[in-house]
């Protein structure tokens, strides 16, 4: 009997062992799916405030959303910096177009502290006119690409590359 009472704990030391690997495993990859859900959520965030940025011409919130060394390869030109990336937005989007961007099924491959993002993107271009709607004049339809990477201040877009696909209208 005294055999069996010291040979008790170690079988149920055997069997309990699996199970708590099992469990704390399974807390782990739990732990590591909850972090990529919020490390996709804030690159789609990034995403969408760069949406909203254009569109309402804040062009000096892309300090928030890129590096200092990102890169846009756009239908505006190329530039490299985020100074120069303000100046290019700034031409491209002058007072006198009222432009809104529709960005839509973005997808997030993460790899570790970097991320390849791809979403489909809409611009539609409209006259300003004061106190008036105006018609669209223009509206081009185009591919997103992003890479992203994890800085100390969280997220940040390092590159963008659009690519038209198709318009309708005239530039204006």
């Amino acid at each position: 009997m005294k055999k069996i009472c010291l040979a008790l704990p170690l079988v149920l030391l055997s069997i309990a062992a699996p199970a708590a690997c099992s469990s704390a495993s399974s807390a782990g990859a739990e732990r590591r799916e909850i972090r990529e859900l919020l490390d996709r959520n804030r690159i789609t965030t990034l995403v969408d405030r760069l949406g909203r940025t254009l569109d309402e011409g804040t062009f000096e919130d892309f300090r928030n959303l890129y590096t200092a060394d990102a890169s846009a390869t756009t239908p505006g030109g190329t530039a490299q910096g985020v100074d120069a990336m303000i100046a290019q937005a700034g031409r491209s989007h002058s007072a006198d177009k009222k432009i809104q961007h529709f960005i839509s099924n973005v997808i997030v491959d993460l790899h570790g502290d970097t991320a390849a993002v791809r979403a489909n993107l809409l611009a539609t271009f409209a006259p300003a006119a004061e106190g008036a709607l105006t018609e669209p004049k223009y509206t081009l339809g185009e591919i997103y690409q992003f890479d992203a990477v994890r800085t100390a201040d969280g997220w940040r877009l390092s590159r963008v590359r659009s690519t038209p696909q198709w318009t309708i209208g005239t530039r204006f």
